[in-house]
């Protein structure tokens, strides 16, 4: 399968501190890619400059054949390559129906269709219909119905992952990248998120890449894994292949993938 995205060669350097060295990864068209490492690996480093955060020192960054490298992160999410955060990024004040209204206006905006608010009430770009009928179908998607007329603030952590990762639907991306989906998530909860998460955007046909801490996650949804290590790639493959890699478990998951041993060995008794 053709890659959608192709990153070639990247570093990057903060004074004497390396967070990319020499990184070399293609990300196949629909594909879900877990990116696994320590803090400080480099991981987010990577994602930041896949969408325009930060640049590379050297290396560059293909999108659909495109040199997407010196392209702003605005540019780079209207040609398809959107991000949630680990933090959720949210409206606190307003109701999750009107955070997906303001994503779908800023859509709308950029297309120079106008707004909701227009004369004619136009419908939003890629999706086909008024933003008020596309802000009900995304919530429903994501299972958040019940909280469509609540305020940010007050929805569950769970729910307020849900709902970040909602709002990158507005622009209908062809690639996403999630840091942490399941962070401050419980454990009853996490791949609970996880499955609604991955429906919902794999219905979309958008590639994922996820950053992840959690091995059992990781496990049950990358088809493919790149394991992170001091600003290098060190292990590229299949999550069985990548976890358990010599080097993987030495510098990367360690007691982590102790722990999901003993419990997939407990589950097997």
């Amino acid at each position: 399968m053709a890659a959608i995205l192709d990153a070639k060669g990247l570093n990057k350097s903060f004074g004497a501190v390396t967070a990319a060295s020499d990184i070399n990864a293609a990300i196949e068209q629909d594909s879900v890619v877990g990116l696994i490492g320590t803090n400080g690996a480099g991981k987010t480093t990577f994602i930041n400059m896949i969408t325009g955060y930060l640049k590379p020192d050297r290396g560059r960054i293909h999108y659909e054949g495109r040199d997407i490298t010196d392209l702003a992160p605005r540019d780079i999410t209207r040609i398809g390559i959107c991000r949630s955060f680990q933090i959720p990024q949210l409206y606190s004040s307003l109701t999750a129906y009107e955070n997906m209204l303001m994503g779908l206006g800023v859509v709308m905006r950029n297309a120079g269709v106008g707004g909701f608010f227009s004369r004619g009430r136009p419908n939003v770009p890629g999706h086909g219909r008024p933003a008020e009928e596309v802000a009900d179908a995304i919530l429903e998607r994501f299972g958040l119905v019940e909280y469509r007329d609540k305020n940010a603030q007050v929805l569950p952590g769970g729910v307020r992952k849900l709902l970040d990762i909602a709002l990158t639907m507005a622009a209908k991306p062809k690639i996403l990248l999630l840091d942490e989906p399941t962070s401050g998530v419980s454990a009853e909860e996490k791949f609970v998120i996880m499955e609604m998460i991955m429906k919902a955007v794999r219905a979309e046909g958008a590639t994922v890449l996820f950053v992840e801490h959690d091995m059992e996650v990781v496990s049950r949804f990358a088809q493919r894994v790149l394991a992170f290590y001091d600003g290098r790639i060190i292990a590229d493959g299949s999550p069985d292949t990548v976890l358990s890699d010599r080097e993987v478990k030495r510098f990367v998951v360690g007691g982590e993938l102790h722990r999901l041993d003993e419990k997939q060995g407990a589950a097997n008794a």
